[in-house]
């Protein structure tokens, strides 16, 4: 973990538990050399390097641009702005929180979360310099107790997930026995989700993004044990030059922004 010693001292004291074992550590795989036992364990390394490659492709656009994903927000700040105010409506305004997926800190930083969860080196640098603890990690393998938190805020990161209900189950764990877990995404139903999708291969950012709905997120909210939800959105227009704030209405299906709040 790069950082200095206090940088790291932090984070040890945020973490509260022991950071999950690195698939294909030694403990883990010391298979026999022969027969059917090294076969599956071969099998299972090679799966695990696999998929530790997707997750490596997956975050490499932002390891190598973070400032340019940074700059964006700055270039279109009515945009930025739309989204934290929907952000605003539903999000918890006491308790401790995280983000996960916290990037570089844009959105954390102005909701007065101090703690992050970021799998990107570089991202996560940016969000240190606004003062965010970060631990590098991933969303279906946090690094914390069980209700250690009162609510979690996810941005733009659940179509990145490896594994979306994992991720989900996760936060459920570590939220207090109230505590809400809200999720601002890009609606793949909404006209201008619809263009991202057709696009995403041209995005520098978005083009191994799966895309999900609002109604596929709710059902895997629901699977995941979380009962009640709450739905807002904005950004009906491009959001790349835009004059002004666009408003902030009630449901989901037309804006491409939309944020769901969700309570044990």
């Amino acid at each position: 973990m790069s950082g200095t010693g206090s940088e790291r001292a932090q984070v040890a004291s945020v973490a509260d538990a022991e950071a999950p074992r690195e698939p294909g550590s030694p403990k883990e795989c010391a298979p026999f050399r022969g027969g059917r036992r090294a076969q599956q364990a071969e099998g299972a390394g090679a799966s695990e390097a696999a998929e530790r490659g997707v997750r490596m492709a997956k975050i490499e656009p932002y390891e190598k641009h973070a400032d340019a994903y940074d700059d964006w927000y700055s270039r279109n700040r009515f945009a930025y702005e739309s989204e934290l105010e929907a952000i605003g409506r539903l999000l918890p305004k006491r308790g401790t929180g995280v983000e996960i997926g916290v990037g570089t800190g844009r959105f954390a930083a102005k909701f007065g979360i101090s703690i992050g969860v970021e799998p990107s080196m570089s991202m996560g640098k940016i969000a240190r310099e606004r003062g965010i603890a970060v631990i590098r990690g991933v969303a279906e393998a946090l690094p914390f107790r069980g209700g250690r938190f009162d609510f979690v805020l996810m941005v733009t990161t659940l179509c990145f997930f490896d594994d979306v209900e994992g991720a989900m189950r996760e936060a459920y764990r570590v939220l207090a026995p109230a505590g809400s877990l809200v999720i601002g995404l890009i609606d793949r139903e909404s006209p201008l989700g619809k263009g991202y999708e057709e696009h995403k291969g041209e995005h520098l950012f978005y083009r191994d993004a799966t895309f999900r709905s609002a109604r596929e997120v709710a059902a895997f909210l629901k699977n995941a044990g979380f009962r009640t939800f709450s739905f807002c959105q904005t950004i009906f227009r491009d959001p790349n030059g835009m004059d002004g704030l666009d408003p902030v209405r009630e449901g989901h299906g037309e804006g491409c922004f939309v944020v769901v709040r969700a309570d044990k």
